[in-house]
């Protein structure tokens, strides 16, 4: 078949593998429900950088929303009741289509990692206790840049940049595969704005993992 063929493949977590997108906003609308006159401004926020870590969000929205210093205190505070609002949810969350099959599939045929914002250690007791640790080779959370979880996953692996495939669905998930030079594929849910067609190193779009799986057919090796 025509077209690049990839020794890896990277996943984002959330909204890649898991419909959890949505747990996350409401724990942002509820952490921050206690200023109505700001919390659309702020779960907004949320939305657009959806592939940035809490730790960031909550230091941006100190800064530049509520104009406020964030002390140790309260930033712990925060990332406490965060924890405790997403971590069962994310553990319940349905699989986005087809992504049970494509990780049973293609782990058998081609390494798979999984790149998140998500802390490293919770995320990884999330896969552990979804029982899908078997499938990936290895996983990569905050606070570690997504360009550099990449980048390391590339030496590990010795290969170059475009033998790889990174598969997001945020613009900042686009933004660490340019920085490396990482073919990307863009997943968009169905009814939501495709932000990726078009752009530098989009090898294609996808609503579901259904889709990602026969655009990699005869694209692995």
């Amino acid at each position: 078949m025509a077209g690049p063929s990839f020794s890896a493949i990277i996943l984002d977590f959330d909204g890649v593998i898991l419909e959890s997108v949505d747990v996350k906003t409401e724990a942002f609308r509820s952490l921050f429900s206690h200023l109505p006159d700001r919390v659309e401004e702020i779960v907004s926020y949320h939305r657009d950088n959806t592939g940035l870590s809490r730790f960031e969000k909550f230091r941006y929205i100190y800064t530049h929303i509520l104009g406020k210093e964030l002390s140790d205190q309260e930033f712990r505070g925060l990332t406490e009741r965060y924890h405790a609002l997403v971590f069962e949810g994310v553990i319940a969350a349905r699989y986005v289509d087809g992504a049970g099959e494509f990780l049973s599939r293609f782990s058998r045929s081609v390494p798979l990692f999984v790149v998140s914002a998500t802390p490293e250690d919770e995320l990884k007791e999330i896969i552990r206790q979804r029982s899908m640790d078997g499938f990936f080779r290895d996983i990569f959370g905050s606070p570690r840049k997504k360009s550099d979880c990449i980048l390391e996953i590339l030496e590990r692996q010795g290969l170059e940049p475009g033998q790889a495939l990174f598969v997001g669905d945020a613009l900042n998930d686009y933004d660490a595969a340019l920085q490396v030079g990482i073919p990307f594929a863009g997943r968009v849910r169905p009814g939501e704005v495709d932000r990726f067609t078009g752009r530098r190193q989009v090898v294609v779009v996808v609503q579901d993992l259904t889709g990602l799986a026969r655009f990699l057919e005869g694209r692995v090796c």
